[in-house]
């Protein structure tokens, strides 16, 4: 059975290119080797991540997510079971959603700002997505 599972959190510091690169330097070969696809989105001090795959893997990294000490407030968004994946192609795709990104943001929130906790699970999922169909994402830094 798969799941995604989409959450939010805030940063302890300034997100840097530097820091981005060392969670997708582990991300990337844990994932894969556990069949969880995803994406990761940023801002200067919030991270939204979807994590796709089997419930236990799914279930077992948001644990160790919880857990990081890079972040904190970490809020669950969504989790629901799916038919098949949306980020089947990324073992963590990554965007930041900056300036570039505003009317993308405007088109599912009140504000240019990429603000999570202010919005539904299923609203940051059609932002997620639309950001993936955009061509919105990378796989590396």
């Amino acid at each position: 059975m798969l799941v995604r599972l989409i959450y939010a959190s805030r940063a302890n510091e300034t997100i840097t290119p530097a820091l981005v690169k060392s969670i997708l330097d582990v991300a990337h070969p844990r994932n894969a080797a556990q069949g969880v696809t995803g994406v990761m989105c940023y801002s200067d001090k919030v991270f939204v991540q979807a994590l796709e795959g089997g419930r236990a893997e799914v279930n077992q990294l948001y644990q160790q997510i919880c857990r990081d000490p890079r972040h904190h407030d970490v809020t669950l968004l969504e989790y629901r079971e799916i038919e098949q994946r949306q980020f089947a192609c990324w073992a963590m795709a990554q965007a930041p959603l900056d300036k570039k990104n505003a009317a993308l943001l405007l088109r599912h929130s009140s504000s240019p700002v990429l603000d999570p906790f202010r919005l539904s699970g299923s609203t940051t999922a059609h932002l997620l997505e639309e950001l993936g169909n955009s061509g919105g994402l990378r796989s590396k830094n």
